[in-house]
């Protein structure tokens, strides 16, 4: 298996805490992603990953971990995002790009200070694009910490989120508190966002929340499933991901690795289109709607 994994892919101390870290990601995108893929949330997703754009860059600007930054974007974003909009959906469209606007003139202060005031070398590459194999082992904890807060939130609220993914009219009629559960949502998604901003960058970030959900709902109609199949999704393309990224370091006689980010987005997206056909099974019916586990 030589020409598959190359000599000191197992023993290598980054790529185990790549490989770690991206797992855990994928699991938080994974669950976060369906529910967002069901909402229809998924430009709110693209935008937050945006506005943990200008929270990791100032956090690199001020010499702090970009994944305090990346959270801390997504969460002002987020709670700014909730606020700011109404119940129906131009209102949160509306909100959504006007927080959107101003995070990416904040993401461009904050890259061209670093850029010209800062020692720091290959600060817009990290932010924008990541560097998995760059993280600290210490980050993992942390890691971790906010992985168990984001699941927890989605736990503690997933049944009236559902109901109101599925129907905000019948959701408020049957008593759920609409606008704190879905701020409750929005944090555990700014949670999620600024993960994955860690570990593929804050531009590639939307591909790892969204595509495994995407590739899920297409699968199977069932919510547990979904998150199931999302998560092993996730998993799969994050590990082949760091496994074709450290394999292409001898790819050319330069010695220059291929971004991980770019393996995942297309391992993502060639799933993606190998589901375009939803398995259906005979007799049954194709639009029918999605099942909720009991």
């Amino acid at each position: 298996m030589r020409w598959l994994f190359e000599p000191g892919f197992f023993s290598s101390h980054p790529v185990h805490v790549a490989i770690v870290v991206g797992s855990i990601v994928a699991v938080v995108s994974a669950v976060v992603g369906v529910f967002t893929v069901m909402r229809g949330q998924s430009f709110a997703g693209h935008s937050l990953a945006d506005v943990s754009t200008a929270g990791g860059s100032g956090a690199v600007l001020f010499n702090v971990n970009p994944l305090f930054g990346f959270v801390a974007g997504g969460v002002v974003g987020a709670g700014a995002m909730e606020l700011v909009g109404v119940r129906r959906a131009r209102g949160r469209d509306l909100a959504t790009g006007i927080v959107l606007g101003a995070s990416i003139g904040l993401a461009a202060l904050f890259l061209y200070l670093s850029a010209t005031h800062s020692s720091t070398t290959g600060a817009s590459q990290q932010i924008l694009f990541g560097s998995i194999f760059e993280i600290d082992g210490s980050t993992v904890a942390i890691v971790v910490v906010l992985s168990v807060i984001c699941l927890g939130i989605m736990a503690a609220v997933q049944r009236p989120l559902l109901l109101s993914s599925v129907s905000m009219d019948m959701a408020a009629a049957r008593g759920v508190p609409v606008r704190f559960v879905g701020l409750a949502y929005m944090l555990a998604l700014a949670l999620a966002v600024g993960l994955s901003s860690l570990a593929i960058g804050a531009i590639l970030s939307t591909a790892l929340l969204i595509g495994p959900a995407a590739v899920a709902l297409r699968l199977t109609r069932r919510i547990g499933w979904a998150i199931v199949a999302a998560c092993l999704t996730g998993i799969g393309a994050t590990t082949v991901g760091v496994l074709l990224a450290y394999d292409s370091y001898d790819w050319n006689s330069r010695h220059a690795a291929w971004p991980v980010s770019f393996f995942i987005v297309i391992i993502i997206f060639l799933a993606y289109l190998a589901t375009e056909v939803p398995l259906v099974r005979a007799g049954s019916d194709p639009v029918r709607p999605l099942e909720v586990d009991q």
